[in-house]
């Protein structure tokens, strides 16, 4: 299922990028003691005793204010407490309750979600600042320094315990999620596939704000198809609705089993582009490349496709082991194919080749090339066998698994696809020591 989403609100000036960038490990959030730093949102996946979350910042509230920017971030705050399935309420426990917090509390309260109250600042475990927060009527309060990081392991604690289980078992359709950058033509790919004008269709980009599911049966066979939001570059983010929509494509991928990149052909294939196959290759997802406005293609020959096909390889290698297809949506043109590449990508993705089969394969290869002796030590491969799907991951087990060169794991990598394709999925080749 797709992750929790954890979003950090509070007023200016309380420490909040202090306790984003503390959970995620990284200074990723702008600090600095200047009210307003954070005007843009931030997000990162976070992950505490086994629980994964996306944590977002929002900028600091002002409550009662007419200042654009004070509204803009309201807006955006306003945005983050419908998306979050948790709230952090952070507060200054050096200030003490400040008047606007009461207020915040309010709007929290109203939104009926839970969240939990936050007091930061707290750099002595044995300070007591904290209790006159209590006076809001919490039942608990979390005291935390996220300077140092006091207090952070019980917090997270806590935000684990808080976020609301979902009982709902997954689907058992294939979940596909058509991506891309905006008006690249997913809508109306999703359209035609369903056959009915389901899905809001614009000239403006921008459009499909939220991930919308869309479910249809093919060959006896349930899908859902989920058509996402644009993603543009992180810097061309600028308000909070589009950051959101980003958040939640983020969350779509997350949950699929197979991603479609949808890719406008007469614009070719753009570094954006890449960077979204990427995300949906490097998180074992299903990959189709679907070439839209095929039909708009100027100077077409039958050598084309084959042509921007070996572009995009030259760009992304491991594109090479995904399919492509040429449509457009607005014709119709090849679209219905899509599906057969869906069903084809997710049965090669829950393959499993059975361990004897995989030893001999492993065989063959290093009949045909030794692996390399490294600073005057026979390194010896001695069995590999499949340990995951979804993606096929096999582990290859050896005397010195550290030193087996990355052109070698290479080699192994292509010697398994060539023999069993793994058509469309990541295929992972993980090295392990040998038991003595």
């Amino acid at each position: 299922m797709s992750l929790p989403v954890v979003a950090i609100v509070g007023r200016p000036n309380v420490g909040k990028s202090h306790l984003f960038n503390r959970i995620i490990g990284e200074a990723t959030a702008i600090v600095s003691d200047e009210a307003g730093t954070t005007r843009d949102r931030h997000f990162g996946e976070a992950e505490w005793a086994g629980h994964r979350f996306w944590l977002v910042d929002t900028g600091g509230l002002v409550e009662d204010s007419d200042l654009p920017m004070d509204l803009a971030i309201r807006h955006q705050v306003m945005e983050a407490i419908e998306e979050a399935d948790l709230m952090l309420f952070v507060c200054d426990a050096k200030v003490g309750v400040h008047p606007s917090d009461a207020r915040i509390m309010d709007l929290l309260r109203n939104a009926q979600k839970p969240w939990l109250l936050v007091a930061n600042k707290v750099d002595n475990p044995d300070s007591t600042d904290f209790y006159e927060f209590y006076r809001l009527g919490v039942p608990d309060v979390y005291p935390v320094s996220a300077s140092n990081g006091k207090g952070s392991g019980d917090l997270l604690d806590a935000v684990v315990n808080a976020i609301p289980e979902t009982n709902e078992e997954r689907p058992e359709a294939i979940r596909v999620a058509v991506i891309g950058r905006p008006n690249v033509g997913k809508s109306s790919f999703v359209n035609r596939l369903l056959g009915e004008e389901r899905l809001v269709v614009s000239d403006e980009s921008g459009t499909t704000r939220d991930a919308i599911d869309a479910p249809m049966r093919y060959k006896e066979t349930d899908l859902i198809f989920v058509d996402t939001a644009g993603l543009r570059r992180q810097a061309r983010i600028d308000d909070g609705v589009e950051f959101y929509s980003s958040l939640r494509t983020r969350r779509a991928i997350d949950s699929a089993d197979v991603c479609v990149l949808m890719i406008d052909s007469t614009e070719g294939l753009q570094n954006q582009d890449l960077k979204i196959a990427t995300m949906a290759w490097e998180a074992g997802r299903g990959l189709i490349l679907v070439l839209n406005k095929w039909d708009l293609y100027e100077d077409k020959t039958d050598k084309s496709a084959d042509k921007f096909r070996k572009e995009c390889i030259e760009k992304a290698p491991y594109l090479g082991f995904v399919p492509f297809l040429f449509t457009s949506a607005l014709t119709g043109q090849r679209v219905t194919k899509a599906l057969d590449l869906v069903l084809e990508v997710q049965a090669q993705r829950t393959r499993r080749i059975s361990t004897s089969q995989v030893n001999d394969a492993l065989g063959e290869m290093i009949a045909r090339r030794q692996p390399p002796q490294a600073a005057g030590r026979e390194v010896k491969l001695n069995y590999a066998t499949q340990v995951e799907v979804e993606p096929p991951t096999i582990a290859v087990f050896g005397n010195h698994p550290e030193l087996i060169p990355e052109h070698y794991i290479r080699f192994l990598h292509n010697g398994f696809r060539e023999k069993w394709g793994f058509t469309g999925s990541p295929l992972r080749i993980i090295m392990r020591r040998k038991n003595s």
